[in-house]
């Protein structure tokens, strides 16, 4: 295995917390663990893709605007958002509305997500977590697409947990509307073995909220300062224009809705 951690993982890998890793079809992986309970984490080259929609994209708001981002190192990114389970290994807690071990951890604010964070990092120093920046998540959700979803041109209810009752065409169907958070894997991984990037739950990410800067960047993270945070990926209870690869949304750092999770990152 090569190990420049621009093309591989880093040449310590696996890394001494990691209970299990290996390739599969979808590429490199690796499990951490708190008290038995497990995290798979998915290896995520560098690359450039083309960040935001397209004019004329259906679901488009301004916010959105379209360049061309390169990200010049890969990392790691948990292949589900961070589910109850594995929370309340670390913290001992769970403040979750929607109960169930292998559902996504939810009513956790980006300060909350802040204090995991910083408790997983003390008590695991061979391999630092954090939140993806934006550029990170959409590059990850779209996995080499173009379309508005990682799936094509449309979704249903079966790819994706949204309000069924809203569907991304005019002339699509109506479809499933579940009225809640369903466990993580329980809908198809997109083709970097990514799991509900799109629905489900609402995902932190580390950037302050901004419009884009309209040229082509490198390794964007966002304004140094600002009052709101990005979310990604839409939620259950929104209609599936809202969970579109490059739809965005912001929420107070201090805010916890039931519709609103976390997925973990690490590397550079």
């Amino acid at each position: 295995m090569e190990t420049n951690p621009r093309i591989s993982p880093p040449d310590d890998f696996p890394y001494p917390c990691t209970a299990a890793y290996g390739r599969d079809r979808y590429g490199i992986w690796q499990t951490v663990e708190v008290a038995g309970v497990g995290q798979t984490f998915r290896w995520i080259p560098p690359g450039s893709f083309r960040m935001g929609s397209p004019v004329g994209e259906v679901g488009r708001i301004s916010n959105e605007l379209q360049r061309d981002v390169t990200l010049t190192f890969g990392f790691w990114l948990a292949d589900t958002t961070c589910t109850q389970a594995f929370w309340t290994a670390l913290m001992g807690d769970n403040p979750s509305e929607h109960k169930g071990a292998e559902r996504p951890v939810e009513q956790v604010s980006f300060d909350a997500v802040g204090g995991f964070l910083e408790r997983w990092n003390e008590q695991n120093p061979g391999f630092l977590v954090r939140l993806p920046r934006e550029a990170e998540w959409e590059y990850a959700c779209r996995a080499g697409t173009t379309t508005p979803f990682s799936f094509g041109e449309t979704v249903t209810t079966d790819q994706v947990n949204f309000d069924g009752d809203d569907p991304y065409l005019e002339n699509d169907a109506k479809g499933e509307n579940w009225n809640q958070i369903v466990p993580v894997k329980s809908l198809p991984a997109n083709s970097w073995g990514l799991y509900e990037m799109h629905g489900n739950v609402w995902e932190w990410c580390a950037d302050w909220y901004d419009d884009y800067d309209p040229e082509d960047t490198m390794n964007p993270r966002g304004p140094e300062v600002g009052g709101l945070r990005v979310v990604r990926g839409g939620s259950y209870w929104n209609g599936a224009r809202r969970c579109r690869s490059a739809a965005r949304f912001r929420i107070l750092p201090g805010n916890a809705w039931i519709n609103q999770g976390f997925r973990l990152a690490s590397g550079p």
